[in-house]
C-alpha cells in the first residue's frame, strides 16, 4: 500500500506570519542539526531542512527541493536554498545548481569549500590557511572534540554565529559570483544572515 504524504502546514493562529526557509543539503546529520540550532534561536522564523536521501549528489539536493515545491506552498516571501560542499563534484553540476538559484530572487545556493565543517570552524576562529577536507577537520575538532558523533549545540551561540559571517564575509571578498572555486571560502553565510536578519 502506498504511503501517503502529508503536506507541510503552517500552524493557524491569530500570530505574525512567520517566513520560512527550506534547505535543501547534501549532508544527512551536521546540516540538520545546524539548521535545527538556528530554528531555536530565530523562533520567529521556520527553517525547514529537507530529509537527505540515499544519494546527496547536487543532482538529487536539487531534485529534492524541485519536488518539495513542487508538492507543497512557497510563498514569494519564503526563501528556498540548497546546501552543498565544493567536495569532488564536477563544475557543470554545481553550476547547474547555481543556474537554479537564479531563476528566482527567494532561491539561493550556499557552498562551502572544502565543505560544511569549514563553515563550522569560523564559528571559533578566522579559518585560514585550510586548503583540504582533512585540515578542515583536524582544525575543527580543537574546537569540537566529539565532532563526529555530531555538534554540539550549545558551543553554537549567537555571539559565535555572527562571527562566523563576518569571518565567512571577509574571505568571500569581493564576493565570488556563483560560488567559490577556491578553497576556504563558503556562502553560507549568506543563508545564515537572512534567517538572523542580519
Amino acid at each position: 500500500m502506498a504511503r501517503q504524504r502529508r503536506k507541510f502546514r503552517r500552524p493557524q493562529a491569530k500570530r505574525p506570519y512567520r517566513k520560512l526557509f527550506v534547505i535543501s543539503t547534501e549532508g544527512r546529520k551536521t546540516e540538520r542539526q545546524y539548521f535545527n540550532l538556528l530554528n531555536r534561536l530565530q523562533p520567529e522564523k521556520i527553517v525547514k531542512t529537507l530529509p537527505c536521501q540515499q544519494n546527496n549528489s547536487p543532482a538529487h539536493v536539487l531534485k529534492r527541493m524541485r519536488q518539495y515545491i513542487r508538492d507543497e506552498n512557497l510563498l514569494p516571501s519564503d526563501e528556498a536554498w540548497l546546501v552543498v560542499d565544493r567536495d569532488h563534484w564536477p563544475v557543470r553540476q554545481l553550476d547547474k545548481l547555481n543556474r537554479w538559484a537564479k531563476e528566482k530572487s527567494n532561491y539561493g545556493l550556499a557552498v562551502s569549500n572544502p565543505s560544511f565543517e569549514y563553515w563550522l570552524l569560523l564559528h571559533f576562529e578566522k579559518g585560514d590557511g585550510i586548503t583540504s577536507l582533512k585540515k578542515c577537520l583536524d582544525r575543527l575538532q580543537k574546537y569540537l572534540s566529539d565532532y563526529d558523533k555530531g555538534i554540539d549545540q550549545n558551543k553554537f551561540t549567537e555571539k559565535n554565529i555572527v562571527a562566523a559571517i563576518r569571518r565567512a564575509k571577509l574571505r568571500d571578498s569581493p564576493s565570488c559570483r556563483g560560488w567559490p572555486r577556491d578553497s576556504g571560502i563558503t556562502t553560507i553565510y549568506k543563508l545564515v544572515e537572512s534567517i538572523m536578519g542580519r
